[in-house]
Parts: structure tokens; C-alpha cells; sequence
């Protein structure tokens, strides 16, 4: 007996899953005609609402422009576009340019050095390898050589310290600006930032200099895009 009574228990709800599958068939081809589903619509405010939600062609904003999740500030799309640039440039990882390109500026405003100027030095020391070292001893993307500058690093814990992008750029914007602060003109300070500084042609700074036309080019564009 209580065999029988379960089969027809497992009976039952066999047959109340299929007329629940036949009940939501037969609502999905009502609710496929227009007007039929329109009608309906209009009596059920729930199930619109739920027709609204679950339908994707069907928005709930209103008409009107997209708007921006965020909102960049002008130096943030500066950084953003000079990223891009060097990337591209040099064939290096955007990522990893970005927190150099970001280094740059926050040393710049540290020190009062055009982050163009620091990030140009770089191009041309090391074409943006953080772990670079010339036959002299110059480490890092600004190419320092500790031996001439270990007071600027005690500050960063030592020689080893150049090696972090971050104090490297740092430790050379600090450079660059102490020798502008002693010389007064940009390219004498260049040719003696890479030790070159009776060499007649200027050859260090001129390359420095134009790599930091071109990022002057860039920015200049941007800001006349954004007026």
C-alpha cells in the first residue's frame, strides 16, 4: 500500500512540473503577439515592470545624451595622451610608462621641473628601462650614477634605491633642477647632467631637447583641443 501511494506521489508531481511548463509555453507565445501582451500589460503594472527589467531593447532612462561614468581632469588627460605617445614611441608596456609618466609629473611638482623635460632625459638615457646600466656605473631610467649624487639617496636608502622608478625619477629631477638653479640656461645644465659639459656641439641637449619638442607638440594639441 505504501508503495502504491508513492508512485502515485512521484505520479502527481511528474504531472504538475509538465502542466507548469506547458502554463509558461503558452503565456511566452501571448506575451510574443503585440497586442495581446500590450493588453495585458495594461492590467498587470507588476508584470510590466518585470517585462520592462528582463527585456534589453526595452530602456528605463530617459532620452538624452550619454553621460561620462568619469570625468578627467586636464592634466589627467595629458598624462593619459603622453602615455600613449611614449608607448607607442618606444614600444613599451603602456602600464608600466604610465607610473613612470606619473612619477614624472609628481617629481616635476616636487621640484619645479617640467615633467616634459624629465620624462625627454629619460627617452634619451635609457629609452625607458627602468633597470639599465651603463659601462660608467649609471643606473635606472635617468641614468644616475651614484657615487656623485649618494646624499640625494641616503634619503631613499642607499645606491640600491635607483633601481625604483620612483626615486630614480625623483633623485633626477633634483639634479636637473640644482644644476638650472647654478647655471641659469637649460642646455649648459643638460650637457652637465650627462657629464658633457665641454663637449662644443651641444649634442646631448639638442637630442634631450627635441624629444621634448615633440611632448610639447602633443601638449599643446590637447590644449587647443580642449579650448
Amino acid at each position: 500500500m505504501d508503495t502504491a501511494l508513492l508512485v502515485a506521489a512521484r505520479a502527481y508531481a511528474t504531472l504538475k512540473g509538465s502542466l507548469a511548463l506547458v502554463g509558461l509555453a503558452a503565456l511566452a507565445a501571448f506575451l510574443a503577439l503585440p497586442q495581446q501582451r500590450d493588453a495585458l500589460l495594461r492590467h498587470v503594472p507588476s508584470l510590466s515592470a518585470l517585462s520592462l527589467a528582463a527585456d534589453p531593447s526595452v530602456s528605463t532612462l530617459a532620452s538624452g545624451p550619454i553621460q561620462a561614468t568619469t570625468h578627467q581632469t586636464p592634466a589627467e588627460h595629458e598624462q593619459r595622451a603622453v602615455t600613449e605617445f611614449i608607448s607607442k614611441r618606444y614600444r613599451v608596456a603602456s602600464d608600466a610608462v604610465a607610473g613612470f609618466v606619473a612619477s614624472a609629473y609628481r617629481a616635476g611638482a616636487q621640484h619645479s621641473v617640467d615633467p616634459l623635460l624629465i620624462l625627454a632625459v629619460m627617452a634619451i638615457e635609457s629609452r625607458y628601462n627602468p633597470v639599465a646600466e651603463s659601462d660608467m656605473g649609471a643606473k635606472g631610467l635617468m641614468q644616475i650614477i651614484p657615487k656623485f649624487h649618494l646624499e640625494k639617496l641616503m634619503d631613499h636608502g642607499g645606491e640600491h634605491a635607483l633601481l625604483d622608478p620612483e626615486v630614480n625619477i625623483t633623485v633626477g629631477a633634483q639634479i636637473l633642477r640644482e644644476y638650472y638653479r647654478r647655471f641659469g640656461d637649460l642646455e649648459t645644465s643638460l650637457q652637465m647632467y650627462a657629464g658633457a659639459f665641454d663637449e662644443p656641439t651641444s649634442q646631448y641637449a639638442n637630442k634631450v631637447l627635441a624629444e621634448k619638442a615633440r611632448l610639447e607638440a602633443l601638449r599643446n594639441k590637447l590644449k587647443k583641443q580642449s579650448a
